[in-house]
């Protein structure tokens, strides 16, 4: 059995289950170790992550792996070296079957890059098609054409594919030049350590010697007042020595909340450029290019099924096509119309058919609070957290634009909207019941 390839299956679909900052916390880098007699073993990174999935999610990944291998009777968790999985499991580095990336398996140490990611791969349309001829002017020009470049879009639409993409073509055409990937969590992680082992100059010097300094993720910086000092003076000596900066990041850089003036303003002197959904066709063009190896293997009309009926994200439009292909594979079958309709019927709830009055009936109900006082201006502290977690739920599950979902909340400017999002995803990392609340309450709403 190609263990890999079951679990991608398996890691894809609950992917499009749960919120990223919860994948990302307790599946993004679980792998199967051994399957034998129909019990799966999944190996994690530390007892903390092996007991959370125990109790909460060993249902939903025993009826995902059942789905796709119906010879599986359970689902246990052992503590392992991830080192150790990577043999065990046969994986390879540069394995571009089409599978789902996971994590530190195809990067490169050295830069932050990941091989996957490449021009070639990546579809253009109306959606991107602004920000792909930046980073093709950026690649003839580095450091001297649109510096610094800043790109922004909701989650799962290819900023940061763009952004490897520009890192290694640059890393191929340039090869005295030295390039740098990087999110800023992990920057601030290095920061923060940095500073405990009193080796902030050594943090210093590394970062200055990139003549290519990519950051992805820069939203997340608020509240982090000594990273954004550091990284405000490592921008000014790139800037100044023509060395190309480039960054993402859910939204635009005037709405970061938290995000340092100095900064904001150094963001927006270059290049600022958006991402957005795909349209239909780029749709199309995207699954063809997912499923040019399995021309054989599905139906002309499966294609234009899925798109037609996932309006999502590239991430959950690719994600909903491999689970599929992979189901099919390991029951020797070919995909099927048939099969995409009861796979979407089945898993893939459409977020056009929810309204904003359903998500807030719903979050008043479960914290037993009033409608009304929902759109108000009250500030009672039994209010404002249903009140935010609605503006969470509407941004993160469902893209709906600050503006809107503040003129749908009462009124409300979009600055209070950023806010309270913002406040929810860092309480998220401090509280996991939180997650947990979310979790129930989108179970209710679906």
């Amino acid at each position: 059995m190609d263990y890999e390839q079951l679990w991608n299956t398996v890691l894809t679909q609950m992917e499009l289950e749960v919120s990223r900052v919860n994948f990302n916390t307790w599946f993004k880098n679980s792998k199967m170790v051994d399957y034998k007699d129909g019990d799966v073993s999944v190996g994690v990174a530390n007892q903390f992550i092996k007991d959370w999935l125990e109790q909460k999610y060993k249902k939903d990944l025993l009826r995902i792996l059942r789905s796709v291998q119906s010879s599986v009777r359970s689902i246990n968790f052992v503590v392992v070296k991830m080192d150790s999985v990577q043999k065990k499991s046969g994986i390879v580095e540069n394995n571009n079957n089409g599978s789902l990336p996971l994590g530190d398996l195809y990067i490169n140490k050295e830069d932050g890059l990941n091989p996957k990611y490449t021009f070639e791969n990546y579809i253009i349309g109306p959606f991107n098609d602004v920000a792909h001829a930046t980073g093709q002017a950026i690649i003839q020009n580095p450091g001297l054409s649109y510096n610094p470049f800043f790109v922004y879009g909701s989650t799962g639409l290819g900023k940061t594919h763009l952004l490897q993409a520009i890192g290694n073509t640059i890393k191929k055409k340039y090869a005295d030049k030295k390039i740098y990937y990087t999110s800023l969590e992990r920057y601030y992680m290095e920061y923060v350590n940095a500073t405990a082992q009193s080796r902030i100059p050594h943090f210093k010097d590394k970062y200055r010697k990139f003549d290519v300094f990519i950051m992805d993720d820069i939203q997340f910086i608020s509240g982090k007042d000594k990273t954004q000092d550091e990284l405000f003076h490592l921008f000014n000596m790139m800037y100044e020595t023509n060395k190309q900066i480039i960054f993402s990041s859910d939204i635009h850089p005037n709405f970061i909340v938290g995000l340092d003036d100095r900064l904001r303003s150094r963001f927006n002197h270059g290049m600022v450029v958006d991402v957005n959904t795909p349209p239909f066709e780029s749709r199309i063009a995207i699954l063809q290019n997912k499923a040019k190896n399995y021309r054989d293997k599905i139906e002309p009309e499966v294609l234009e099924h899925i798109a037609e009926n996932v309006h999502g994200n590239i991430r959950e439009l690719e994600g909903i096509f491999t689970t599929l292909i992979t189901q099919s594979s390991v029951k020797g079958s070919i995909l099927t119309v048939a099969d995409v309709k009861t796979y979407l019927k089945n898993n893939v709830k459409l977020k056009k058919s929810v309204s904003v009055q359903d998500i807030v009936k719903t979050v008043c109900v479960y914290y037993n609070t009033t409608e009304s006082f929902i759109y108000n201006k009250t500030r009672r502290k039994d209010i404002i957290k249903p009140r935010q977690i609605i503006m969470y739920i509407l941004r993160e599950y469902y893209d709906m634009s600050y503006p809107l979902i503040g003129e749908k909340m009462g009124g409300r400017d979009h600055t209070t909207v950023i806010h309270s999002y913002e406040k929810i995803k860092k309480d998220l990392k401090a509280d996991p019941s939180l997650m947990k609340e979310i979790e129930e309450i989108r179970s209710m709403i679906l």
